[in-house]
């Protein structure tokens, strides 16, 4: 994606008050998890968004991977007063920031919006023996360590959390439960298809493509309802007290002026307002799930706490590399 969202556009959408000369510098989206993933997707639907509905001219994202996304939140906190940078994050950097003991803790970034949610999946191959999740709930109770699955996120993350829940909920030890990672969606896919994994967990929109196409099979979805789309019921539906929601938004350094967050704000709320927007949520399968301002930090201090628990009861920790 090309580059710059200049500020100085920004100003005259929002009153015309004057600006300086290094508003007219870039703003740069940063994705701190590989491309095709959900954050990638998620990041450059916003800028292509921003572009298509006139609120900016062209916006740059980029990646910076490493350490389960910290290494882009490090960044984000380094450049402490720059409000040309903003970050692509949601539950899945909640997690592996807490799970890895990241330096820089994600409360001392400046919170903007929360933008949607979405379900996990739990998908198999086309031709896998299980026809429904019921059928893989036995047979992975039967024999534990002789399945394996598969999750596109850190230790921490949203289909790791999913997949220790689930584990958990239908009588497993989530500390026993044997998994491989991989970063990105396109090597979680390969490993399915490949056969290297049993089952997956994955973000229901993430694998639109390959479902439509009857690569892979959905055999349920961990939200409150079903997905328009996919033809797979709840857990609830399958007899398991079990909801699981990942959600994603997005923030920007710490020692921004209370304006220069009030500017940022408001363009997502602009954003948040737009027919287009609200069609490439629906061509997403994401739910919206819009939370700004203040109400987006009490939401993310409550998530830092709630996260925190979950993965200290479930000894998640204990399975983050040293």
């Amino acid at each position: 994606m090309a580059a710059a969202l200049p500020l100085a556009l920004l100003a005259v959408l929002l009153g015309g008050c004057a600006t300086s000369p290094e508003q007219d510098d870039p703003v740069r989206l940063m994705v701190p998890t590989p491309a095709g993933g959900g954050y990638d997707v998620t990041a450059r639907t916003v800028a292509i968004t921003l572009e298509d509905t006139g609120l900016a001219g062209e916006v740059d994202v980029f990646n910076l991977t490493g350490s389960a996304g910290t290494t882009g939140l490090t960044r984000l906190i380094h450049e402490s007063g720059n409000d040309r940078l903003i970050m692509q994050m949601g539950l899945g950097l909640v997690g592996s920031a807490l799970a890895a003991e990241a330096p820089q803790p994600i409360a001392e970034a400046t919170p903007l919006a929360r933008l949607l949610e979405e379900p996990e999946a739990i998908v198999v191959p086309e031709d896998s023996p299980y026809r429904t999740f019921g059928e893989l709930a036995t047979a992975w109770r039967g024999k534990p360590a002789g399945l394996r699955a598969g999750v596109g996120s850190h230790p921490g993350g949203p289909d790791h959390q999913a997949l220790m829940l689930i584990a958990e909920t239908i009588g497993l030890s989530p500390t026993e439960v044997p998994f491989e990672r991989y970063d990105g969606g396109g090597e979680l896919l390969a490993a399915i298809l490949s056969h290297r994994v049993d089952f997956a967990l994955t973000g229901s929109a993430e694998y639109r493509h390959a479902i439509a196409a009857g690569q892979l099979r959905v055999l349920a979805v961990t939200g409150p309802q079903r997905v328009e789309g996919i033809d797979a019921p709840t857990l609830r539906e399958e007899g398991y007290d079990l909801e699981v929601v990942n959600w994603r938004g997005l923030m920007a350094p710490p020692g921004i002026t209370t304006q220069q967050r009030a500017d940022l704000i408001a363009l997502l709320d602009r954003l948040h307002t737009t027919p287009q927007w609200r069609r490439a949520l629906r061509d997403n399968g994401w739910t919206d799930a819009y939370l700004s301002g203040e109400a987006f930090s009490r939401f993310l201090t409550d998530e830092n706490k709630r996260v925190g628990a979950l993965l200290d009861r479930l000894g998640l920790t204990e399975q983050i590399p040293g």
